[in-house]
Protein backbone atom coordinates (compact mmCIF):
# COMPACT_ATOMS: atom_id res chain seq x y z
CA UNK A 1 0.00 0.00 0.00
CA UNK A 2 3.03 2.75 1.21
CA UNK A 3 4.87 2.15 -2.10
CA UNK A 4 1.76 2.29 -4.24
CA UNK A 5 1.11 5.71 -2.72
CA UNK A 6 4.77 6.93 -3.02
CA UNK A 7 4.70 5.41 -6.58
CA UNK A 8 1.64 7.96 -7.80
CA UNK A 9 3.30 11.13 -5.73
CA UNK A 10 3.71 13.90 -8.83
CA UNK A 11 1.96 11.82 -11.42
CA UNK A 12 -1.51 12.55 -13.03
CA UNK A 13 -2.92 9.49 -10.98
CA UNK A 14 -1.32 10.87 -8.20
CA UNK A 15 -2.96 14.35 -8.32
CA UNK A 16 -6.66 12.48 -8.95
CA UNK A 17 -6.36 10.74 -5.76
CA UNK A 18 -5.57 13.55 -4.26
CA UNK A 19 -8.64 15.56 -5.29
CA UNK A 20 -10.47 12.63 -3.77
CA UNK A 21 -8.41 12.49 -0.49
CA UNK A 22 -9.54 16.12 -0.17
CA UNK A 23 -13.13 16.08 -1.15
CA UNK A 24 -14.06 13.27 0.84
CA UNK A 25 -11.82 15.12 4.00
CA UNK A 26 -14.24 17.69 3.45
CA UNK A 27 -17.58 16.21 3.97
CA UNK A 28 -16.25 13.41 6.61
CA UNK A 29 -14.52 17.18 8.99
CA UNK A 30 -18.23 18.61 9.18
CA UNK A 31 -19.41 15.28 10.52
CA UNK A 32 -16.16 15.56 12.85
CA UNK A 33 -16.75 18.77 13.80
CA UNK A 34 -20.38 18.64 14.70
CA UNK A 35 -19.69 15.29 16.13
CA UNK A 36 -17.70 18.05 18.88
CA UNK A 37 -19.95 20.61 18.68
CA UNK A 38 -23.21 18.35 19.31
CA UNK A 39 -24.95 17.95 22.46
CA UNK A 40 -21.99 17.13 24.66
CA UNK A 41 -20.07 19.59 25.80
CA UNK A 42 -17.05 20.63 23.36
CA UNK A 43 -14.13 20.12 25.83
CA UNK A 44 -16.16 16.30 26.78
CA UNK A 45 -16.37 15.81 23.15
CA UNK A 46 -13.08 16.18 22.06
CA UNK A 47 -11.42 14.68 24.77
CA UNK A 48 -13.51 11.05 24.05
CA UNK A 49 -12.63 11.66 20.37
CA UNK A 50 -8.78 11.76 21.01
CA UNK A 51 -8.94 9.06 23.26
CA UNK A 52 -10.49 6.47 21.48
CA UNK A 53 -8.35 7.52 18.13
CA UNK A 54 -5.12 7.63 20.40
CA UNK A 55 -5.88 3.78 21.39
CA UNK A 56 -6.78 2.70 18.17
CA UNK A 57 -3.89 4.43 16.26
CA UNK A 58 -1.12 2.61 19.00
CA UNK A 59 -1.08 -0.93 18.03
CA UNK A 60 -0.76 0.21 14.52
CA UNK A 61 2.18 2.60 15.40
CA UNK A 62 4.04 -0.17 18.09
CA UNK A 63 3.47 -3.42 16.36
CA UNK A 64 2.45 -2.85 12.70
CA UNK A 65 4.10 0.53 10.30
CA UNK A 66 7.72 1.00 10.87
CA UNK A 67 9.26 2.79 13.57
CA UNK A 68 9.88 6.04 13.01
CA UNK A 69 13.30 7.44 11.72
CA UNK A 70 15.40 9.58 14.06
CA UNK A 71 15.02 12.64 12.47
CA UNK A 72 10.76 12.17 13.00
CA UNK A 73 10.92 12.33 16.61
CA UNK A 74 11.56 16.60 16.85
CA UNK A 75 8.83 16.71 14.14
CA UNK A 76 6.31 14.89 15.89
CA UNK A 77 7.09 16.95 19.41
CA UNK A 78 6.06 19.53 16.70
CA UNK A 79 3.07 18.67 15.32
CA UNK A 80 2.03 17.35 19.35
CA UNK A 81 2.21 21.36 19.86
CA UNK A 82 0.55 22.83 17.30
CA UNK A 83 -2.12 20.37 17.08
CA UNK A 84 -2.95 20.93 20.87
CA UNK A 85 -2.98 24.46 20.36
CA UNK A 86 -5.55 24.01 17.72
CA UNK A 87 -7.36 21.88 20.18
CA UNK A 88 -7.76 23.76 22.92
CA UNK A 89 -8.18 27.31 20.75
CA UNK A 90 -11.38 25.28 18.67
CA UNK A 91 -13.06 23.78 22.08
CA UNK A 92 -13.13 27.18 23.25
CA UNK A 93 -14.91 28.69 20.04
CA UNK A 94 -17.40 26.55 20.10
CA UNK A 95 -18.09 26.91 23.88
CA UNK A 96 -18.66 30.61 22.81
CA UNK A 97 -20.42 30.27 19.80
CA UNK A 98 -22.75 28.25 17.12
CA UNK A 99 -21.18 25.73 14.79
CA UNK A 100 -22.31 27.74 11.66
CA UNK A 101 -21.07 30.20 13.37
CA UNK A 102 -17.83 29.26 14.08
CA UNK A 103 -16.83 26.10 11.59
CA UNK A 104 -16.83 28.17 8.35
CA UNK A 105 -14.62 31.23 9.83
CA UNK A 106 -11.86 28.30 11.09
CA UNK A 107 -12.29 26.33 8.30
CA UNK A 108 -11.94 29.65 5.70
CA UNK A 109 -9.58 31.45 7.12
CA UNK A 110 -7.28 28.13 7.29
CA UNK A 111 -6.44 27.84 3.25
CA UNK A 112 -5.26 31.40 2.84
CA UNK A 113 -2.80 31.02 5.30
CA UNK A 114 -2.14 27.52 4.22
CA UNK A 115 -1.66 29.10 0.75
CA UNK A 116 1.14 31.50 1.84
CA UNK A 117 3.06 28.87 4.12
CA UNK A 118 3.14 26.32 0.68
CA UNK A 119 4.39 29.02 -1.58
CA UNK A 120 7.24 30.05 1.40
CA UNK A 121 8.05 26.06 2.00
CA UNK A 122 7.43 24.31 -1.00
CA UNK A 123 8.01 26.67 -3.85
CA UNK A 124 4.13 26.43 -5.12
CA UNK A 125 2.63 28.96 -6.76
CA UNK A 126 -1.15 29.86 -7.89
CA UNK A 127 -2.03 31.21 -10.67
CA UNK A 128 -4.38 34.53 -11.10
CA UNK A 129 -7.97 32.51 -11.35
CA UNK A 130 -6.52 30.32 -8.58
CA UNK A 131 -6.23 33.72 -6.61
CA UNK A 132 -9.50 35.04 -7.59
CA UNK A 133 -10.50 31.80 -6.13
CA UNK A 134 -9.22 32.80 -2.75
CA UNK A 135 -10.96 35.94 -3.55
CA UNK A 136 -14.13 34.55 -3.75
CA UNK A 137 -13.28 32.16 -0.82
CA UNK A 138 -12.61 35.30 1.53
CA UNK A 139 -15.84 37.22 0.58
CA UNK A 140 -17.70 34.07 1.68
CA UNK A 141 -15.96 33.94 4.76
CA UNK A 142 -16.14 37.95 5.77
CA UNK A 143 -19.17 38.17 4.22
CA UNK A 144 -20.61 35.56 6.78
CA UNK A 145 -19.09 37.15 10.12
CA UNK A 146 -20.72 40.48 9.15
CA UNK A 147 -23.42 38.90 8.87
CA UNK A 148 -23.78 37.31 11.76
CA UNK A 149 -22.00 40.33 13.73
CA UNK A 150 -24.97 42.27 12.40
CA UNK A 151 -28.47 39.89 12.32
CA UNK A 152 -27.59 36.89 15.15
CA UNK A 153 -29.56 37.26 18.44
CA UNK A 154 -28.25 33.44 20.16
CA UNK A 155 -25.27 33.69 22.46
CA UNK A 156 -25.07 37.61 21.30
CA UNK A 157 -23.23 38.38 24.01
CA UNK A 158 -20.09 36.04 23.16
CA UNK A 159 -20.00 36.47 19.60
CA UNK A 160 -16.99 38.27 19.18
CA UNK A 161 -15.10 36.53 21.49
CA UNK A 162 -16.13 33.39 19.37
CA UNK A 163 -15.38 34.56 15.65
CA UNK A 164 -12.24 36.15 17.52
CA UNK A 165 -10.93 32.41 18.68
CA UNK A 166 -12.20 31.03 14.99
CA UNK A 167 -9.58 33.18 13.38
CA UNK A 168 -7.10 32.32 15.75
CA UNK A 169 -8.34 28.86 15.36
CA UNK A 170 -7.86 28.98 11.71
CA UNK A 171 -4.53 30.19 11.74
CA UNK A 172 -3.60 27.12 13.15
CA UNK A 173 -5.44 24.68 11.09
CA UNK A 174 -2.77 26.47 8.01
CA UNK A 175 -0.15 25.97 10.40
CA UNK A 176 -0.51 22.46 11.05
CA UNK A 177 -1.57 21.69 7.71
CA UNK A 178 1.74 23.20 6.43
CA UNK A 179 3.28 21.39 9.02
CA UNK A 180 2.08 17.84 8.99
CA UNK A 181 2.54 17.74 5.05
CA UNK A 182 5.98 18.94 5.56
CA UNK A 183 6.16 15.95 8.57
CA UNK A 184 4.61 13.08 6.41
CA UNK A 185 6.92 14.25 3.35
CA UNK A 186 9.65 13.70 5.67
CA UNK A 187 9.26 10.05 6.57
CA UNK A 188 9.73 7.60 4.11
CA UNK A 189 6.31 5.73 5.02
CA UNK A 190 3.60 7.80 5.29
CA UNK A 191 1.61 5.50 7.27
CA UNK A 192 4.58 5.63 9.81
CA UNK A 193 3.62 9.43 10.13
CA UNK A 194 -0.10 8.75 10.57
CA UNK A 195 0.18 6.29 12.99
CA UNK A 196 2.64 7.56 15.22
CA UNK A 197 0.92 11.27 14.93
CA UNK A 198 -2.76 9.83 15.82
CA UNK A 199 -1.08 7.76 18.90
CA UNK A 200 0.18 10.97 20.29
CA UNK A 201 -2.09 13.30 19.90
CA UNK A 202 -4.31 11.43 21.49
CA UNK A 203 -2.44 12.23 24.73
CA UNK A 204 -3.51 15.84 26.46
CA UNK A 205 -7.19 16.27 25.49
CA UNK A 206 -8.91 12.76 27.30
CA UNK A 207 -6.91 14.25 30.47
CA UNK A 208 -8.55 17.59 30.11
CA UNK A 209 -11.94 16.19 29.66
CA UNK A 210 -11.40 14.04 32.49
CA UNK A 211 -10.35 16.41 34.75
CA UNK A 212 -13.29 18.82 33.01
CA UNK A 213 -15.90 16.10 33.55
CA UNK A 214 -15.20 15.25 37.30
CA UNK A 215 -15.50 19.32 37.72
CA UNK A 216 -18.89 19.34 36.92
CA UNK A 217 -22.09 19.69 38.79
CA UNK A 218 -23.70 17.40 36.35
CA UNK A 219 -22.19 15.04 34.87
CA UNK A 220 -23.30 13.48 31.71
CA UNK A 221 -23.23 9.44 31.33
CA UNK A 222 -20.34 8.06 29.98
CA UNK A 223 -21.50 5.51 27.65
CA UNK A 224 -23.09 7.63 25.11
CA UNK A 225 -19.73 9.82 25.08
CA UNK A 226 -17.69 7.48 25.33
CA UNK A 227 -19.65 5.67 22.23
CA UNK A 228 -19.16 9.65 20.53
CA UNK A 229 -15.27 9.24 20.74
CA UNK A 230 -14.97 6.03 19.05
CA UNK A 231 -17.21 6.95 15.85
CA UNK A 232 -15.13 10.52 16.16
CA UNK A 233 -12.44 8.45 16.54
CA UNK A 234 -12.83 6.28 12.88
CA UNK A 235 -14.13 9.46 11.42
CA UNK A 236 -10.84 11.27 12.21
CA UNK A 237 -8.80 8.69 10.46
CA UNK A 238 -10.66 9.30 7.45
CA UNK A 239 -10.83 12.94 7.14
CA UNK A 240 -7.19 13.74 8.92
CA UNK A 241 -6.09 11.03 7.43
CA UNK A 242 -7.28 11.63 3.96
CA UNK A 243 -5.99 15.42 3.95
CA UNK A 244 -1.91 14.54 5.15
CA UNK A 245 -2.38 11.65 2.41
CA UNK A 246 -3.17 14.44 -0.37
CA UNK A 247 -0.78 16.75 1.03
CA UNK A 248 1.91 13.96 0.24
CA UNK A 249 0.21 13.07 -3.06
CA UNK A 250 0.10 16.45 -4.56
CA UNK A 251 0.07 20.24 -4.06
CA UNK A 252 -0.67 21.52 0.26
CA UNK A 253 -2.63 24.69 -1.10
CA UNK A 254 -4.95 22.98 -3.53
CA UNK A 255 -5.92 20.18 -1.25
CA UNK A 256 -6.12 22.67 1.85
CA UNK A 257 -8.46 24.82 0.02
CA UNK A 258 -10.47 22.20 -1.79
CA UNK A 259 -10.90 20.66 1.82
CA UNK A 260 -12.73 23.91 2.81
CA UNK A 261 -16.08 22.99 0.69
CA UNK A 262 -16.81 21.43 4.23
CA UNK A 263 -18.31 24.50 4.84
CA UNK A 264 -21.90 23.81 2.95
CA UNK A 265 -21.49 20.47 4.57
CA UNK A 266 -21.71 21.94 7.74
CA UNK A 267 -24.18 24.05 7.36
CA UNK A 268 -26.37 21.16 6.29
CA UNK A 269 -25.57 19.42 9.41
CA UNK A 270 -26.34 23.14 11.81
CA UNK A 271 -29.34 23.17 9.87
CA UNK A 272 -30.86 19.61 9.53
CA UNK A 273 -28.67 17.66 12.31
CA UNK A 274 -28.46 20.86 15.29
CA UNK A 275 -31.19 22.49 14.56
CA UNK A 276 -29.53 25.57 14.04
CA UNK A 277 -31.27 28.53 12.27
CA UNK A 278 -29.15 28.93 9.10
CA UNK A 279 -31.11 30.78 6.76
CA UNK A 280 -30.49 32.07 2.78
CA UNK A 281 -27.93 34.63 3.35
CA UNK A 282 -25.91 32.37 5.43
CA UNK A 283 -26.29 29.50 3.02
CA UNK A 284 -25.38 31.75 0.27
CA UNK A 285 -22.35 32.92 1.75
CA UNK A 286 -21.24 29.68 2.98
CA UNK A 287 -21.81 28.59 -1.29
CA UNK A 288 -19.41 31.07 -2.27
CA UNK A 289 -16.72 29.66 0.76
CA UNK A 290 -16.82 26.45 -1.50
CA UNK A 291 -17.54 28.18 -4.82
CA UNK A 292 -14.01 29.74 -4.18
CA UNK A 293 -12.34 27.24 -3.41
CA UNK A 294 -13.78 25.54 -6.52
CA UNK A 295 -12.07 27.98 -8.97
CA UNK A 296 -9.20 27.35 -7.24
CA UNK A 297 -8.88 24.07 -8.16
CA UNK A 298 -10.13 24.60 -11.76
CA UNK A 299 -7.93 27.67 -11.94
CA UNK A 300 -5.06 24.74 -11.38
Amino acid sequence: MSEWLISLEGTEAGHRLALILAGNAAFLHAVFGALQKGRHDPWLSRGAIDGAYGLMAAPFALFVVPWPEPHMWPIFAGAFVIHTAYKLLQAMAYTRGAYTVVYPVVRGTGPLFAVIGAYLIFDESFTLVQWLGVGVLLAGIFGLAIYNLIFLTAARETLNAALALAVFTGLFVALYTTYDAYGIRATADPFTFLAWFFMIDGVVMPVLAARRWRRAALKPPLRPLLLRGWVGGLIAFASFGAIMLATRLDKVGEAAVLRETSTVFAALIGWLVLKESTGPRRVTLMGLIALGAVIVEMGG
